[in-house]
């Protein structure tokens, strides 16, 4: 049976994106099988892995709110090898139309993925930068969730109510949710900013912080641009060591046997 984290910070530029795409393509790399779903209108997960938007016959929308599958919709991506559920512009409109379910509506991406989960060792979903009905469906159908926190003035803003969005779909609708992690990122050692976030944000969340971070680098700025996780971007990158890293914390923590596959 596979496990779902999803990537959840409602703060927009945070590395959410840059976080699933590369976590995914680095356990990926790691000799796992893999589903990576886009579940954020704007779609950046699906560019940055490279799926040009004229050849998405079925999203993850056809999925939530129609009568597709998983299996429907799924793309198989070469580099990096795992597979892509793929979002496009239609899913901005899935909250409106969600809001008229009378029942259900916070289980509709459960009920799809719990179909394929046994098929797949990780499904990593990419969340929106926001506190709705379509995050709400990511945390329901997760079995954890990892929160990217950027090393730079208010942090730890909006964290705060995350994490009562977190608790409160953990009473509702999924008691066996759990922090998987909080990831430092954009991380810059040579500023006392960053050192004393990454001190402050430990000091909070003590061992639930991953021992990996994630430093500035140009390279993972790139990467999306060309439509490629950072390990075919540039493998030896400060960028994909430091997800490198973190697939490896990832795997040792869900005690999964590590063979570079790359």
């Amino acid at each position: 049976m596979g496990k779902i984290i999803a990537v959840a910070n409602q703060k927009g530029g945070v590395g959410k994106t840059t976080t699933a795409v590369n976590l995914a393509a680095g356990l990926a790399y790691f000799n796992q099988n893999v589903l990576l779903v886009d579940f954020d209108p704007q779609g950046n997960t699906t560019q940055g892995v490279g799926t040009p938007r004229e050849t998405i016959r079925h999203s993850v929308y056809h999925v939530l709110m129609g009568d597709h599958a998983i299996k429907d919709a799924q793309i198989s991506i070469k580099h990096p090898p795992l597979t892509l559920v793929p979002a496009t512009i239609d899913l901005a409109g899935a909250d409106l139309e969600m809001a008229d379910y009378k029942i259900g509506r916070e289980k509709l991406l459960k009920n799809k993925l719990d179909v394929v989960k046994a098929d797949y060792d990780y499904i990593i979903i990419d969340c929106p930068p926001s506190l709705g009905l379509l995050n709400t469906n990511a945390l329901t159908a997760a079995d954890s969730v990892i929160i990217p926190v950027q090393c730079e003035y208010y942090a730890l803003e909006g964290l705060t109510q995350l994490l009562s969005t977190i608790r409160l779909v953990q009473r509702l609708f999924n008691d066996k949710l759990i922090i998987e992690g909080i990831l430092l990122t954009m991380f810059d050692a040579r500023t006392k900013l960053s050192i004393e976030v990454q001190q402050e944000v430990r000091k909070y969340f003590k061992e639930r912080v991953y021992k990996s971070y994630i430093p500035r680098n140009v390279k993972l700025s790139e990467a999306p641009s060309r439509g490629q996780s950072i390990f075919e971007y540039d493998v030896r990158s400060e960028g994909a060591k430091a997800y490198a890293a973190l697939a490896k914390e990832v795997l040792a923590a869900n005690t999964k046997e590590i063979r570079y596959g790359g």
